[in-house]
């Protein structure tokens, strides 16, 4: 999904510090947010909203822990509404500024940052043509606010990441090329440098910063050990974050820390169990699932690898269309289907291939499934621990301010959560 990037507009900080206790207070939020305190956090911004009635940023930030929900859990569109309810309030109270002030600067920036959210949860569902009209209407509004404070670090990551994605995502997904004739050219090391300065100088937008570089690193610059070290920098700050705590697992497995991701991933799945929010969601529970399973897989502790790759077909069954089977459900299968070869159990390894056969095909699965079933047709079988080896899912997508939208779904090299 994230070949939204370019047509929607990136919402940077504005130094909107009024006084010490204003700006503390909206610092405590935006880290209750990324923490998943929400209630706490709710609590923050509508005592902003009371004790500065005039500034919009207590009703933008509410709606910040609405598109959080959304992120935790995106394919419960069940927000949607709410979150797209608040974010016009938030116009609404930018717009009555603006026509007593048009260059106030706060208003300028919530006002483009609310319309590029709202382009953004539209692209997430798809809805390109509405996400374009979105970005159209944010670039102007942001680019004029950010005029009139050009040294703050923190207006810099929205710049940082224009520059870096305009400059990339075109040639990662085509379809996007044509509505770049509406928005100027990026300028990839220029966003890199962007972000940098964000990540270390900002004051408000630094976490958002480090999350771009850590998830660029990892997706496009192929930079696994820059990735990490953001990656760790944003788990040691919020602990109980599951999108940031999958990412350093994610990251861990593409550096064949195997140890590492299945601590990280049997520690979402503990976090599930007691409840905590965000853990305990289909989405979370197959991912992790998967690489607990694919672990003990590995490992030659079979028994354990069955009942948590058939957890995570179990959770995939639950937000996966039919005949869009997602990375996760078809390579669980043919572990499964491997595992039970290994075990000269020959007739479940059949009929699981024959299962992967009805389901869609990603990457190479309906060939390696037809090739196994031949050979167990034939009076082979007894695989050995030669198993077929897939690239780890890719994780999660690229936030955005406070989040971001996942990857495209069923890309080739692996699973999309």
């Amino acid at each position: 999904m994230f070949k939204t990037v370019l047509i929607i507009l990136i919402f940077s900080f504005h130094s909107f510090a009024q006084n010490p206790d204003f700006d503390s207070r909206v610092n405590n939020g935006i880290k209750q947010i990324y923490n998943i305190k929400f209630i706490e956090a709710e609590k923050t911004f509508r005592s902003i909203m009371t004790d500065y009635p005039e500034h919009p940023s207590g009703r933008f930030f509410l709606a910040m822990i609405d598109w959080w929900k959304i992120l935790l859990d995106p394919d419960n569109e069940s927000y949607d509404e709410i979150f797209f309810q608040k974010l016009e309030d938030v116009i609404y109270q930018c717009d009555q500024i603006l026509d007593k002030n048009p260059k106030d600067v706060d208003a300028l920036f919530f006002k483009g940052g609310s319309i590029g959210f709202r382009g953004r949860l539209r692209a997430f569902r798809e809805s390109w043509l509405k996400a374009a009209d979105d970005g159209r209407e944010a670039l102007p509004i942001v680019e004029e606010a950010a005029s009139l404070d050009p040294n703050n670090m923190d207006v810099q990551l929205g710049f940082g990441i224009y520059n870096y994605y305009a400059s990339v995502i075109p040639n990662e997904y085509p379809m996007i090329k044509p509505l770049m004739i509406f928005f100027p050219d990026g300028d990839k090391e220029k966003g890199i440098q962007q972000l940098k300065n964000t990540a270390t100088n900002g004051k408000f937008a630094k976490y958002e910063a480090r999350y771009f570089l850590m998830t660029l690193y990892y997706r496009y610059e192929s930079n696994s050990i820059l990735a990490e070290e953001y990656s760790k920098l944003l788990q040691e700050d919020f602990p109980d974050n599951p999108v940031f705590e999958k990412w350093r697992g994610r990251i861990a497995v593409r550096r064949g820390d195997f140890v590492l991701a299945d601590s990280v991933f049997k520690d979402v799945l503990a976090k599930a169990d007691t409840k905590l929010f965000g853990y305990n969601t289909p989405n979370s529970l197959r991912e992790a699932s998967y690489y607990v399973g694919n672990n003990y897989k590995n490992n030659g502790e079979f028994d354990s690898a069955k009942i948590f790759l058939k957890k995570c077909i179990l959770e995939s069954e639950k937000i996966d269309e039919e005949g869009e089977e997602s990375g996760f459900q078809v390579n669980a299968y043919i572990y499964l289907a491997q595992i039970a070869e290994v075990l000269k159990q020959n007739e479940d390894a059949i009929r699981i291939y024959e299962k992967i056969l009805n389901i869609k095909d990603y990457g190479n699965s309906h060939s390696i499934a037809e090739n196994s079933l031949k050979n167990l047709k034939r009076g082979g079988g007894g695989r050995k621990k030669n198993f077929f080896f897939f690239s780890p899912p890719r994780g999660g997508g690229f936030f955005f301010f406070f989040g971001g939208s996942p990857l495209p779904r069923g890309g080739r090299t692996q699973p999309s959560p």
